[in-house]
């Protein structure tokens, strides 16, 4: 470490500002429109650091708020509880974007008010990532099946700051490969609104028979392809001619996971399943990808699609069917699962009203067609969320070296570059 480099307290350089506890009677699903403030959740969180509204729950607010609780782009939030005993996303930080929204500081979240001039925003996000923080707070948290910190817990942190130059350059270094992480994540959320909207067109809109229908040629598909769609629609009108409907449990089966304790979990690559998407890894799978996973407790009907073995907990189904998992997969998206909570305390999906559910069955040889065309675009998917990964792993490597001063920022470049390039 340079000697250039200060011993400091994070109270030195800011505060940490409780959230404020928003009624749940007012809580909205959003829909999607900017009219109501969005209320930010522990489960927005990117464990790895950062948001993922486009992928969790969102949670709006219709009611009068505090106006301090109003966040602002590129304010900090920490998460300040975990409902794991190894606390593993505790501090994780998230910024707020500056996407013409309106974001609310929820309780449990911890907003950081710099108090010094000699800080770096950008740079105490990165350190707020640094595993050295997260131990402090584990160490430090209250509760034993549910672990909390506090501002003065988190205020406490002590840690070796560079100067203000340099903190701003290993930030924007960092920066490079978030930045790169985004773009191959947005390319892929494209991809995937595409095989949607191509689901949507052909299995619940029934474009290319329509268009049959009026005489015209269904767009975006050669004749042969839309020779596999009928003309015409049948007697009841809810689907088209040589199609039916069908219950779901005679296209696919939603098997239960199995319990897996976090202390129960050896190292490995094997990533686990909840409801909220992947909570940690384990050295064996419990299921060979691809397959899907439909949230059961907790998060009610969210919908993961893996490429890889995976293990899924008991909070969780995965699917098993001999129609393509492309069509299930798509399917189960426009059934509105997250509204079928039937339990009480702890939200809960009934497998059996799932299976009672009427779905379009398709001609196999449409079914077919569509998975052809899909594969292509989770092929896509699933390469980019690869490299996505070598590029965080890269970072979970190089960013406690940074933070530390135990790498020069000319040998973390030539690291940044070469990875950028691969």
């Amino acid at each position: 470490m340079s000697s250039e480099w200060e011993l400091v307290q994070l109270s030195d350089l800011v505060t940490i500002k409780h959230g404020w506890p928003f009624k749940s009677e007012f809580f909205v699903s959003d829909d999607g429109s900017f009219d109501r403030p969005i209320v930010v959740a522990v489960g927005n969180f990117d464990y790895s650091g950062g948001f993922r509204f486009g992928s969790t729950q969102i949670k709006t607010y219709a009611n009068d708020f505090p106006q301090e609780y109003r966040l602002e782009p590129g304010d900090i939030l920490l998460v300040m509880t975990c409902q794991t005993a190894g606390g593993e996303i505790l501090g994780i930080p998230g910024r707020i974007p500056s996407d013409g929204r309106i974001y609310l500081h929820n309780q449990r979240l911890g907003k950081v008010v710099l108090q010094h001039s000699g800080v770096s925003r950008d740079f105490l996000y990165w350190l707020f990532l640094y595993k050295d923080f997260n131990r402090h707070l584990v160490s430090s948290a209250t509760g034993t099946k549910i672990l909390h910190t506090a501002p003065r817990r988190i205020e406490s942190f002590r840690f070796p700051l560079p100067p203000l130059r340099e903190q701003k350059a290993i930030a924007a270094l960092l920066g490079i490969l978030d930045d790169r992480i985004a773009l191959l994540r947005e390319t892929s959320a494209t991809l995937e609104a595409i095989a949607q909207a191509l689901f949507k067109s052909w299995f619940i809109d029934f474009d290319p028979v329509r268009a049959k229908m009026k005489g015209c040629a269904p767009e975006g598909m050669d004749e042969a392809m839309a020779a596999l769609f009928p003309d015409e629609m049948d007697e009841s009108g809810l689907v088209p001619r040589g199609w039916s409907r069908c219950r779901l449990e005679s296209m696919m089966e939603l098997l239960y996971g199995k319990a897996l304790k976090a202390n129960d979990r050896l190292p490995g690559d094997v990533p686990v399943y909840g409801s909220g998407g992947i909570t940690g890894f384990h050295h064996e799978r419990l299921v060979d990808g691809p397959s899907i996973i439909v949230g059961r407790k907790g998060t009610v009907g969210s919908l993961y699609w893996e490429d890889r073995p995976f293990f899924p907990i008991d909070t969780v189904f995965y699917v098993r069917s001999a129609t393509p998992l492309t069509y299930c997969f798509y399917l189960l998206q426009t059934l509105g699962l997250q509204g079928m909570n039937t339990d009480g305390a702890v939200p809960g999906l009934n497998r059996g009203n799932v299976y009672r559910l009427l779905v379009p069955k398709a001609a196999p040889e449409v079914v077919a067609a569509f998975d052809s065309v899909v594969t292509t675009l989770r092929q896509a998917i699933y390469q980019k969320a690869e490299q996505a990964r070598t590029l965080t792993a890269l970072r979970e490597v190089l960013l406690p070296r940074l933070i530390s001063g135990r790498l020069r920022l000319p040998e973390f470049r030539c690291h940044v570059d070469e990875a950028i390039a691969a």
